[in-house]
């Protein structure tokens, strides 16, 4: 079984080779179909969902992001903070975006507010590397969802959550070595739709 920095590597080779056009459509049928699920698990009434915006080479979540929002949807944005814990922020189109001291990444202005938050909304969206059909997950390496799924676990039970990834970042049964910190996903949003992981598949 390759390493979880092995998978890490090889499925970031991957995405560096798609081209601008591959990226783009992605970003497109994520968003239709990110948006179908959202319907599904909020019961078709407007609800509130946190998601990331994908950057570098992860699936492009903007489309999704603004469809979430044009629907009537609330958006909830992370902020990494001390102690690889995640904070929130409600996004609008107008929200701005400053440099993280935490991570490589842009993060939305606006009022901060704790995980528990996110215990209320109607379902997450979640960055990964790879997945496999077991529902094991890799993210980025930094361990941020991780802990935030073991306190929603923790705290009464968490809200529906799909990880999304490239077509070919789902990965075979027993592909992503399991760790006793690692917090399985039952679905992944993939260009080609949802995938069911692990009970679920």
């Amino acid at each position: 079984m390759a390493s979880k920095e092995d998978i890490r590597s090889s499925r970031r080779l991957y995405r560096r080779g798609l081209t601008t056009e591959q990226v783009a459509q992605a970003g497109e049928s994520i968003a239709r179909h990110g948006l179908d699920w959202a319907a599904q698990v909020s019961g078709g009434s407007n609800a509130a969902f946190a998601i990331y915006v994908g950057v570098s080479h992860e699936p492009p979540t903007m489309p999704l992001i603004a469809g979430l929002h044009n629907s009537g949807h609330q958006v909830l944005l992370p902020v990494c903070e001390p102690g690889r814990q995640l904070s929130w922020v409600y996004w609008t189109p107008e929200t701005a975006f400053v440099r993280s001291e935490y991570a490589p990444i842009d993060e939305p202005e606006g009022e901060r507010l704790d995980s528990a938050v996110v215990s209320a909304v109607a379902g997450i969206f979640m960055p990964a590397t790879a997945v496999d059909l077991d529902g094991n997950r890799i993210g980025q390496g930094g361990g941020y969802y991780d802990r935030l799924l073991q306190y929603l676990d923790a705290s009464g039970g968490r809200p529906p959550t799909i990880a999304v990834v490239y077509d070919d970042d789902v990965l075979p049964s027993g592909a992503i070595p399991a760790e006793p910190f690692d917090r399985p996903v039952p679905d992944a949003l993939t260009p080609s739709g949802i995938v069911k992981l692990g009970r679920g598949n």
